[in-house]
């Protein structure tokens, strides 16, 4: 079984950086009113948003529209934290890389991403330079990562189904030492002619209301040998099991019959006795 080659079939490996400053969404987003970010029904915060990350079609491309909705309301929990702009830089980083590990490949992969995810946090969480930074405590830490699992990865398989292509297997079997003749051009006319009159027989069936009947086959030589030597197998097995049967029944008939006769001569010496007492 061989499957066609996929441009990402596995899944890449990625190391985890440092992603602030990564995404510098936070001057556009942070300039807007808390009433223009707040409500429903205005449309300025998708349109820094559209005009950062080219999606102007969101209103009618349903993926431009995921993620749209993504990078809103990934901002606007960094809103409600209020984190600075180093802080925001970096949780929208993290979540739009995390997203796009996620659809790289249309195989499973929901394990990787979530290791990914965790190690872009705990990269953000550690004082080790130059490898990680302290930028989030421990408390956000928390905040972000159930954040992350009641958001993305709680709809994960919605983002695969809408981001991946659908995997088609095409399956293949060879046998191995065996030669599988070609058919011959008189087998190949005579097999289309077998179903020329087939199909014209089910049509003349239908229109006539009645069903074609179907011959019936002739039982080879071979299998009529082979049902004989079933039939005569099962018989020979079935006179074992009458026999084992007969001679369990005869032992215990046998058993039963020494037992009453040993109880019998246990109780004739006694009578015996109280006779002779009386």
């Amino acid at each position: 079984m061989k499957l066609k080659k996929h441009k990402h079939l596995k899944g890449k490996q990625h190391k985890h950086r440092n992603n602030f400053f990564s995404e510098r969404i936070f001057e556009e987003w942070n300039s807007l009113p808390e009433e223009v970010v707040t409500a429903p029904s205005v449309n300025r915060p998708e349109k820094v948003l559209a005009d950062k990350f080219h999606l102007d079609a969101w209103r009618e491309t349903p993926k431009d529209a995921i993620v749209m909705d993504l990078f809103y309301y990934t901002l606007q929990f960094a809103r409600e934290m209020k984190f600075n702009r180093e802080k925001t830089s970096a949780f929208f980083s993290i979540i739009k890389k995390t997203h796009e590990v996620a659809v790289e490949t249309p195989f499973g992969n929901l394990e990787q991403t979530f290791r990914y995810f965790k190690e872009l946090i705990l990269c953000h969480a550690v004082s080790r330079p130059p490898h990680s930074i302290e930028l989030f405590n421990v408390d956000e830490v928390r905040k972000l990562t159930e954040y992350a699992i009641n958001t993305y990865f709680r709809h994960f398989k919605m983002y695969k189904y809408a981001f991946t292509p659908l995997v088609r297997l095409d399956l293949s079997v060879n046998y191995v030492g065996v030669q599988v003749a070609s058919p011959t051009p008189t087998e190949v006319a005579e097999a289309e002619e077998e179903t020329v009159k087939e199909t014209e027989a089910g049509i003349d069936g239908e229109e006539q209301g009645t069903e074609t009947p179907m011959p019936e086959e002739e039982e080879s030589d071979a299998r009529k040998e082979l049902r004989a030597m079933i039939n005569t197998y099962l018989l020979e097995e079935i006179k074992k099991v009458k026999v084992t049967v007969d001679e369990q029944l005869k032992t215990t008939e046998d058993t039963l019959s020494k037992k009453i006769d040993a109880a019998e001569a246990k109780k004739s010496p006694r009578k015996e006795s109280a006779k002779k007492k009386k």
